[in-house]
């Protein structure tokens, strides 16, 4: 393994994270627009089932990111990571354009509803290794002391991407009428989303890779290494990130569809609300990062979990009342209560992950936990609250998501893994030899 000494300037900073503001940004867009999409693109008599067919194609981009693990783990591994940002954001704001210019259900039939399907799994495996090589490049050139807040910045810039994310529909269904939003004006945030890729395409021509491997196991993919030998470290990265996710998809994408349904708010409130409280979670997120660099992963961790455990049925509560302030304030609380999850999330995973499979290891994690329980969760809270008719049902969600990290969490500082990569090099070396 070759390392690069490097010095980390705002400008390299703001070139590996540009793309996490594309990523959450068109995702993010997608989720607001989806009950739009579901009349454009999935017709029926039925809104439920509509809304549902809307969501499952925002699940099923989640389900292709293991694939993308597999290619950008590979390729963010053996070839580099600077490779692997560069393909990524491309192909992602290849697909946004692809939907600006997308045919609607109207026009051409079942076909386009067929079109999104793939659209939206080529996107699932452009941006699997977008969040993770991004984050992997910066952890390793970050300062020893500084880790977690410079792994906060990619939380930072995917905050600010579903910031803009809601906001921009939000700007554009103030302006333009509900007929227009529904002709044409939908479109216009995916083309800009196009033009966010281009940005970031432009900022990373002059990235510097820090780690590139060349003492790999000749023969034997990066993902297949990861797998075979560290499958329950990536079981345990998964169980680290559920409530991250599980909490995100059910406050920002299930609610903000939920509330734009409920007598008296419109989808302008429900945007406006949500782009609010997503402003304050990118400023604290910074704090988080430093905290953890002060106080040590675990304690911020775990004090967002219980945080989390303890606010989530009287904020839920209050997200179900009537006024605007009320519902405001209870998104808030569940907000500021994930804020620490999402600010340590790459910090740890790179951390916990063995140098040689970064890339590999940590896209695993990360994807499989986004395909199983983030993409799916605002499908199955729309299914558990009209199968159940307890609006509660996304709570006891979040819930089960939280028990389910608290050991993991509990056991970070043994799961961190503290050797420097020129170490273990050295080990895996000598592993090698004496199995030989």
């Amino acid at each position: 393994m070759t390392e690069k000494s490097t010095t980390l300037t705002p400008r390299s900073i703001l070139a590996a994270t540009s793309g996490n503001v594309l990523e959450w940004y068109d995702f993010t867009v997608y989720g607001f627009l989806a009950p739009t999409l579901a009349a454009l693109f999935f017709p029926s008599t039925d809104k439920l089932a509509s809304l549902l067919s809307a969501f499952a194609v925002l699940a099923v981009g989640y389900a292709a990111r293991p694939i993308g693990s597999i290619i950008f783990g590979h390729i963010g591994d053996r070839v580099g990571r600077k490779t692997a940002l560069m393909i990524s954001v491309l192909a992602m704001g290849g697909g946004s354009l692809a939907i600006a210019a997308l045919p609607t259900y109207e026009q051409i039939g079942v076909a386009a509803a067929v079109l999104l399907v793939l659209i939206r799994i080529v996107q699932g495996i452009s941006v699997a290794g977008e969040y993770t090589a991004s984050g992997v490049l910066l952890v390793e050139q970050a300062k020893e002391g500084r880790q977690a807040l410079t792994g906060a910045w990619v939380a930072f810039a995917m905050m600010w991407g579903c910031v803009l994310g809601s906001a921009v529909p939000a700007g554009f269904s103030s302006i333009l009428t509900s007929e227009q939003m529904t002709e044409w004006g939908w479109r216009l945030p995916f083309l800009l989303g196009g033009l966010v890729a281009a940005f970031s395409a432009i900022l990373r021509r002059n990235l510097t890779e820090t780690l590139i491997d060349k003492d790999c196991e000749e023969g034997v993919s990066p993902v297949w290494q990861s797998i075979r030998d560290h499958s329950g470290l990536i079981g345990q990265m998964v169980l680290l990130l559920i409530p991250t996710s599980v909490i995100y998809f059910v406050i920002y994408v299930y609610a903000a569809s939920y509330l734009s349904s409920e007598p008296g708010f419109t989808s302008a409130d429900a945007l406006d609300i949500t782009t609010a409280n997503l402003i304050v979670m990118a400023i604290f997120i910074p704090i988080c990062g430093l905290a953890a660099d002060r106080f040590g992963l675990r304690a911020v961790f775990l004090s967002g979990a219980i945080g989390t455990f303890v606010l989530a049925l009287p904020c839920w509560w209050l997200m179900h009342r009537d006024d605007l302030m009320q519902v405001f304030i209870g998104q808030l609380g569940l907000t500021l209560a994930s804020t620490a999850g999402w600010a340590l999330s790459i910090t740890a995973l790179t951390l916990m992950a063995p140098a040689l499979l970064r890339c590999s290891s940590v896209a695993l994690g990360y994807n499989i936990c986004l395909a199983l329980f983030g993409g799916t969760t605002p499908m199955v809270a729309t299914y558990l609250v009209n199968r159940t008719g307890d609006d509660y049902a996304p709570v006891y969600y979040i819930l089960f998501a939280v028990l389910l990290s608290l050991p993991v969490i509990w056991r970070l500082p043994k799961l961190i893994n503290r050797m420097s990569p020129e170490l273990e090099v050295r080990s895996t070396k000598a592993i090698r030899k004496s199995a030989t």
